[in-house]
């Protein structure tokens, strides 16, 4: 047995969704006077009718925080035998996870003062998905730290 179900199902959703981030978009905005639109995804932004002229900044690194992520949990997924680098690889995607979601917001406004600040956008599914990540994260740690308390439990029995 590798390990209880529930953790590998709670990381493997964690990687999916992670993974999903690179393909939705994250923030989309649009000027209906000016026919302008603007999309932020994990590598960029896609603008209609806009010139961006690099003033966004490295926005892929979005993706890549992603990529990271979903990179540790399926990792994580078979470390099973060593509870303790689990939950330190829980941990760390517990930073990865809060930092791509911080510079989804920190672009996201970037792109609010790109075009018409009068309008405000739109946040859209991928914005989401890593907050399902952390929860989902959250679960995958709460049940390892149970199996190792399970473990100790029953070696003191012995």
């Amino acid at each position: 047995m590798i390990q209880r179900i529930q953790q590998s199902v709670f990381l493997l959703l964690l990687a999916l969704a992670m993974l999903s981030v690179l393909a939705l978009p994250l923030w989309h905005k649009m000027d209906g006077l000016t026919q302008q639109e603007l999309t932020l995804k994990a590598f960029g932004f896609a603008a209609k009718g806009l010139p961006l002229a690099g003033a966004t900044g490295p926005v892929w690194l979005i993706g890549l925080l992603a990529v990271a992520s979903a990179t540790v949990a399926a990792f994580e997924i078979f470390q099973f035998r060593d509870r303790a680098k689990q939950l330190l690889l829980g941990t760390l995607n517990l930073l990865l996870i809060t930092a791509t979601l911080g510079a989804a917001f920190y672009f996201s406004n970037k792109g609010e003062q790109l075009l018409n600040l009068k309008l405000e956008g739109q946040f859209l599914t991928g914005f989401y998905l890593p907050t399902l990540a952390l929860l989902l994260n959250l679960l995958a740690n709460r049940f390892i730290r149970r199996d190792e308390q399970l473990v100790r439990s029953a070696d003191r029995l012995r």
